[in-house]
């Protein structure tokens, strides 16, 4: 099952660093190219409770073959993607259908292990299952780097050999399927994915439409209205796609907001670090993936550190510091880009990526701890759709963020070197859709005085996108500090791990606010029995 979910992590992050590449040959424009990443995360969010709820109705050994089935079979046709006009559309609808793939293959595979472990193992299975996620995002730029050199089209086949194996390995394996009785939560599952994909559209599509546009703000709000309905209807539903019930414990609530406002930085970062570091640095995808490393010291090393912590204090001590160190980080990173020194901007990269180690594991692992009548799968469900939908999110937000400012920066250069507004306007929007990160290379062809201002400007083109880009890690910044305001709040204390309630004596101590919901909700005996 490690094999299996290795390629869903991989994705994460491998786009990134061939970003500029697919931009370059197939002519997207920088709104395209930001879909493309989103797409998957998207629709990974949108159909990772239904994921899981099909593993239970229908067995979770059949969901995972079914769900690296058509991952891999996404993943051939993004690397196929033809040149020309339906090359957006194309890459963007299969990174969406990779992203399904995904949702149906990561809860199915949890559901396998938390099946073939006894209780007592358990604990430590998933530690290793999940700490795997962290390595292998990690792996996501530099193996992006490795396979850019030759295409950027085998950063989608490199799906192929690891679907195979994972395949053989689950036929292999003999795992058994336990199906769970139930109902499929359609209607549900309806609206979560619309109402996460209007606001994500609004978000990322202000750029284009402007903040100024009856649209943009219909998306947004129609998207957060479809959301309330949401939660309005899975509370009177038998069968629901998401157990809302466990929020009313205030510490999984705060887990879950803590990771949320932690990931509107944790995966967009791999996108705009290393379109940043290929930019207004002039890096190699390969030199740009090992921009990203810095980050992921900090992360690997704060991570076993935050293990500990959660392990002795439990998880607000290690919120609280992961959310300062984080902000902190960010803020110093954003006051470095525009030195355009790869070398100066470790340290701060580093911590950075130290505040957000301190958290991921101990707010997920202190999440699933909480739980008060679901499975350890259906718990999940929830941490990985907040998790994902910020993600999503914090593409959409600070993409809009870097393009508008990016633009704006641009259109001053160009003014200061002697061309007339309306001119400048429309080179700037231009050279910001286009920007490659091809260094020299990628300057303006053509004799125009337009041109030729551009050309002769593409240096402090450059500092114009490093200083666009710290309004983006500025805007992460403040994201991890309103997470610190979040994590302040959590009660504290050691949660008990809980059983599955499908096991024989799945009793385990449950906190006063555990204790409380119980006796609020009748469904509750119901999980409980």
């Amino acid at each position: 099952m490690m094999f299996a979910v290795a390629m869903t992590f991989i994705d994460q992050t491998i786009v990134s660093i061939a970003a500029p590449d697919i931009v370059r040959e197939l002519g997207l424009s920088a709104s395209g190219m930001q879909w493309v990443v989103n797409a998957y995360l998207l629709s990974l969010a949108a159909f990772f409770a239904l994921g899981g709820r099909l593993a239970d109705l229908y067995g979770p050994r059949r969901v995972v073959v079914v769900g690296t089935v058509v991952f891999v079979i996404s993943s051939v046709l993004c690397g196929c993607v033809p040149k020309g006009d339906a090359a957006q559309a194309w890459l963007i609808a299969f990174r969406a259908l990779q992203g399904f793939g995904a949702a149906l293959l990561f809860p199915a595979a949890l559901a396998v292990v938390v099946a073939v472990f006894p209780p007592e193992r358990r604990g430590r299975a998933l530690a290793l299952f999940f700490g795997l996620s962290g390595a292998l995002t990690a792996l996501g730029p530099l193996l992006g780097g490795w396979l850019t050199g030759w295409t950027w089209r085998a950063v989608f086949w490199v799906n192929v050999p690891v679907a195979i194996v994972a395949l053989a390995l689950t036929a292999w394996a003999r795992i058994s399927d336990r199906r769970r009785p139930g109902t499929l939560d359609v209607p549900g599952a309806v609206l979560m994915a619309a109402g996460m994909g209007l606001c994500v559209l609004g978000f990322q599509q202000a750029w284009a439409w402007g903040w100024d546009s009856a649209a943009t703000w219909g998306c947004i709000a129609g998207g957060l209205v479809i959301l309330v309905a949401f939660v309005r209807y899975e509370q009177g539903v038998r069968h629901p796609l998401i157990d809302l019930r466990v929020f009313r414990d205030k510490a999984f609530t705060v887990d879950a907001a803590v990771l949320f406002f932690s990931m509107l930085a944790f995966v967009p970062l791999f996108f705009f670090a290393s379109v940043y570091a290929q930019v207004s640095l002039s890096a190699s995808p390969n030199q740009a993936a090992l921009f990203l490393l810095y980050f992921f010291a900090g992360f690997a090393i704060a991570s076993q550190w935050g293990g500990r912590i959660l392990d002795k204090q439990g998880a607000r001590p290690a919120l609280k510091t992961g959310t300062i160190v984080g902000a902190v980080g960010f803020a110093l990173w954003a006051g470095k880009l525009t030195d355009l020194s790869m070398h100066d901007q470790w340290p701060y990269a580093a911590l950075a990526g130290a505040g957000i180690g301190f958290i991921l594991a101990p707010a997920s692992t202190d999440a699933v701890n909480r739980a008060i009548g679901p499975s350890y799968g259906e718990v999940t469900g929830i941490t990985q759709t907040v998790r994902n939908f910020a993600a999503s999110v914090g593409m959409a937000v600070f993409g809009t963020i870097l393009t508008h400012a990016t633009n704006n920066n641009v259109v001053n250069t160009l003014e200061s070197r002697g061309l007339p507004a309306n001119v400048a306007d429309n080179v700037a929007h231009s050279i910001t859709e286009s920007i490659t990160g091809n260094g020299d290379s990628s300057t303006p062809t053509g004799t125009g005085p337009a041109a030729t201002a551009a050309r002769n400007a593409m240096n402090a083109i450059r500092m114009d996108f490093a200083e666009a880009n710290q309004w983006v890690f500025y805007g992460m910044a403040i994201a991890l500090g309103i997470g610190f305001l979040c994590a302040i709040r959590h009660p504290g204390g050691r949660a008990v791990t809980p059983r599955a309630e499908t096991e024989p004596g799945g009793v385990y101590e449950k906190s006063p606010d555990q204790r409380a919901a119980s006796r609020s909700d009748p469904r509750s005996h119901e999980a409980d029995a």
